[in-house]
């Protein structure tokens, strides 16, 4: 039977790029909340961003049982951020007898910052698309995100790397 790989870690710490590699090497489908919200809706959601957020994670959810039950791998990159979301997302599949498995994206705040600095200056670019994010949501995000305990992770990458200094 297919499984299903969750990505956690905070905003801008290489978790699609390691979906991508984990996608790559498990023939699997991914899911990314941020790549359809930022097709549909751009830059600006402004007010209605969670809503969208939530509404658009409700339809993945059920679109990777579509995958699963035809035998494809799934990976949801949407980080995973509350320990509530986690546990929701575990109990959602393990009551469908569905193998889930996390994986915590781990790096230092020094090598985030880098990241987060060299990720706005290629949107500003237009290199990339992804969100802008300042100081002031980084704070905010950095504040929201719950680090999972031991018993919630079943695998943990360090991504941290000398290049990114």
């Amino acid at each position: 039977m297919a499984k299903v790989y969750l990505i956690c870690g905070k905003i801008c710490i290489g978790k699609s790029t390691y979906a991508e590699q984990l996608r790559i090497q498990n023939n699997a489908v991914l899911l990314s909340t941020d790549e359809i919200t930022l097709a549909l809706f751009g830059q600006h959601c402004g007010n209605n961003h969670d809503e969208y957020v939530e509404r658009t994670q409700n339809y993945l959810f059920n679109k990777s049982l579509e995958l699963i039950e035809v035998g494809i791998n799934v990976i949801l990159d949407w980080g995973f951020w509350m320990k509530e979301e986690r546990d929701y997302a575990r109990e959602f599949y393990n009551n469908r007898n569905i193998e889930c498995e996390f994986h915590y994206i781990d790096i230092s705040d020094e090598t985030w910052k880098i990241r987060l600095k060299k990720r706005n200056n290629e949107i500003l670019a237009k290199e990339t698309s992804a969100y802008y994010i300042d100081d002031n949501l980084a704070e905010k995000f950095a504040s929201i995100f719950e680090v999972p305990n031991e018993d919630e992770i079943d695998v943990v990458y360090h991504g941290d790397i000398n290049g990114d200094k």
